[in-house]
């Protein structure tokens, strides 16, 4: 298919059936539920991010959960810096290097983390329900495969021209 057929094509497909728009709306509507679920536990999604990271691996530093929470080590300091102040975390010198400060949980931030998993976790299990599980599967292949394309295409869009 030449590149003017390709276009007209995009052209004509209304932009709320096309899958990048689909994906979007579906990760909005995700955050959505998630950030109402954790307003109520004064938890932004980065911090319960942070919170489930550190329950699920132990200590971490700033650097490592950053990555973990796909922000910036400067957010990711000013996310741990407020988490402390809430005696959800604490922050200790690592014993490896002395500059690097690694955070874990605090029996607060453990609770508070038990409590919000317990409404959050009520929309894995309603998405579950609403796919029989050969469906679930599918879906889940799916996905994996659109976000390996997406992965790939912005790695793509990000790297420095050949020259």
């Amino acid at each position: 298919m030449n590149l003017l057929v390709e276009w007209e094509c995009m052209v004509e497909t209304p932009v709320e059936e096309s899958l990048c728009t689909r994906i979007r709306r579906s990760e909005q509507a995700l955050m959505a539920h998630h950030e109402a679920v954790l307003r109520g536990y004064g938890l932004t999604m980065t911090q319960y991010t942070v919170l489930l990271a550190l329950s699920r691996e132990g200590g971490m530093s700033g650097a490592q959960l950053a990555r973990s929470c796909g922000v910036t080590q400067q957010s990711m300091s000013s996310v741990l810096t407020n988490m402390e102040g809430k005696g959800l975390i604490r922050r200790e010198a690592s014993p490896v290097h002395a500059k690097v400060q690694i955070a874990t949980l605090t029996v607060e931030g453990q609770a508070v983390l038990d409590r919000a998993y317990q409404e959050v976790i009520i929309l894995e299990r309603a998405l579950t329900g609403a796919f029989t599980p050969s469906e679930h599967a599918a879906l889940c292949a799916l996905l994996e495969r659109a976000t390996a394309v997406l992965t790939q295409q912005t790695r793509q869009a990000t790297a420095p021209p050949a020259a």
